[in-house]
């Protein structure tokens, strides 16, 4: 895997790390443009007591501030967790280009994972790489709810 990718996801991991210290499912996302890192999220849905507070949809929000348009044309998306419907209709809705992924999702993800919304008829899909570092990711996600297994135990 090229260094490139791995660094971007390590953004990502650093994010989701972050979370998961605030007590949120820990996930976290980098949006890229032209080598330059212009959205980043982690999920904050128990802070901001909110259901569209996912890491994608933080970083989309921020790229859209950074770049002052909602195209989102020529950006990647990084991400430790394969993302849901919702983020991944933001995702077309933005025009991202590429979306990389950490772990797979059996519950909820819509790129593979339970569904794949990038091979439906929508316009402008984006290009999909799944498995980027993805054992460090799932031991993120394990470690988290491990420890709240443990607490609640």
């Amino acid at each position: 895997m090229p260094q490139e990718q791995e660094r971007y996801m390590k953004e990502a991991l650093a994010l989701a790390r972050e979370a998961a210290a605030a007590g949120e499912v820990p996930v976290g996302c980098v949006i890229v443009r032209d080598g330059q890192i212009v959205g980043r999220g982690r999920n904050r849905r128990e802070e901001k007591h909110a259901t569209a507070s996912h890491a994608e949809m933080e970083a989309i929000a921020q790229a859209n501030e950074t770049l002052g348009t909602w195209r989102l044309e020529g950006c990647e998306l990084y991400v430790t967790l394969e993302p849901c419907p919702m983020c991944a209709g933001a995702v077309l809705n933005a025009r991202i280009g590429r979306v990389w992924y950490g772990a797979r999702d059996e519950a909820m993800g819509a790129c593979g994972g339970v569904t794949n919304l990038f091979m439906e008829s929508f316009p402008n899909p984006p290009a999909l790489v799944g498995g980027i570092l993805a054992e460090e990711c799932r031991q993120v996600l394990a470690d988290f709810f491990g420890a709240l297994r443990k607490k609640k135990g």
